[in-house]
């Protein structure tokens, strides 16, 4: 696994010569950072609400958003792209916030929300749910996914809190590819041996917003808002744990509380994506990285950095679907497939990924 220290040079973290500068540049660039990224998701839901089968002008969806007149633009807006663009905010803003946390607390620049067997566990549950008790709406999955998605980060919890030291970066990351593993199989055992639950699993599998409404977005949203809540209460102990955990227990940082509040987080937000829309790679693997050069490694502005561009990137792949075979449509998890791999790998290239 690869691992890194953090250097005296880590901008923003105590102790370190960057930090000792007070607000300055570096605050004033994240700052700007962080509402580039807004504006950036603005656009990116405008377009969201316009771009599709039927493409509406800006101006009739300002119009649908305030003053609704029951128009056949206002029903498809409000209707039907609206809950699909917030849905695809809260995933992208959950995927992004998980991939950071995740790669904070394992140390590892190739970890992403995958690795604690989430998305294993979510869709061993779905195939259980079509397979033994014959679910088959959107709604029903939500609930199986959600269920997995625990009992996975449960076990491998368990399982890499074996021994004396508790649950550790590498102990975490071992158990979570040994429950990945096995979960894989036994899903694919299952698809394969029954035709009907392999059509079914395929549609949620591969990983889409589209057909999702609001009521799906209420269902998963308390956990959304507490995923995020908890990742916001741990970014300054992980700002610590950069440090070493030596270190940080001697500032006085309680490391074993630090660790599970961050794994919790990010076992309700990945659950929670996973759980509405199926497993969508990528966005937990390449935002936390753009986010970092942009902000530097302080988890205080590299969360909601992460958390924006992770909604950007979702909802900017989400209307290159819609447009590349229209009247139909791609769905997010294979445009994500094919822009985000070769956008990875060119940054692999390109530069030496940040130190975390």
């Amino acid at each position: 696994m690869t691992t890194a220290t953090a250097t005296p040079a880590d901008p923003g973290l105590p102790g370190t010569p960057a930090g000792r500068r007070g607000p300055g540049a570096p605050r004033r660039r994240r700052r700007f950072v962080v509402a580039a990224l807004l504006v950036l998701l603005a656009a990116a839901a405008l377009a969201s609400l316009a771009v599709g089968a039927k493409p509406i002008p800006l101006p009739a969806v300002w119009d649908a958003i305030v003053l609704p007149t029951g128009t056949e633009d206002d029903i498809v807006v409000r209707s039907l792209r609206m809950p699909r663009t917030v849905l695809g905010i809260g995933v992208g803003i959950a995927l992004g916030v998980a991939g950071a946390l995740m790669q904070g607390h394992t140390r590892n620049p190739l970890a992403d929300p995958g690795l604690l067997g989430v998305s294993a566990g979510a869709a061993f549950f779905v195939v259980i749910g079509i397979y033994a008790l014959g679910v088959t709406s959107l709604l029903g999955y939500v609930w199986f996914a959600f269920a997995g998605a625990l009992a996975a980060s449960v076990l491998v919890f368990v399982l890499g809190s074996l021994g004396r030291g508790g649950p550790t970066p590498v102990t975490l990351a071992l158990a979570g590819v040994a429950v990945s593993a096995m979960l894989t199989a036994l899903t694919s055992a299952l698809v394969l041996a029954d035709t009907n639950t392999l059509d079914a699993f395929r549609f949620w599998a591969v990983g889409s917003v589209a057909g999702r409404d609001a009521e799906t977005l209420g269902q998963v949203a308390p956990f959304l808002g507490l995923g995020l809540l908890l990742a916001a209460v741990n970014a300054p102990g992980l700002n610590l744990l950069a440090l070493g955990e030596d270190v940080a227990r001697g500032l006085g940082q309680p490391v074993q509380r630090t660790r599970w509040v961050g794994l919790i987080a990010i076992t309700l937000l990945t659950g929670a994506a996973v759980a509405a829309c199926g497993p969508i790679g990528f966005v937990g693997l390449v935002v936390p990285h753009v986010a970092r050069s942009l902000t530097g490694p302080n988890h205080r502005w590299l969360l909601p950095a992460s958390g924006l561009a992770g909604a950007v990137l979702l909802l900017v792949a989400d209307v290159i679907g819609r447009v590349v075979v229209r009247p139909g449509e791609l769905q997010v998890g294979i445009v994500l497939a094919l822009v985000g791999a070769p956008f990875f790998v060119a940054l692999v290239r390109r530069r030496r990924l940040a130190a975390l």
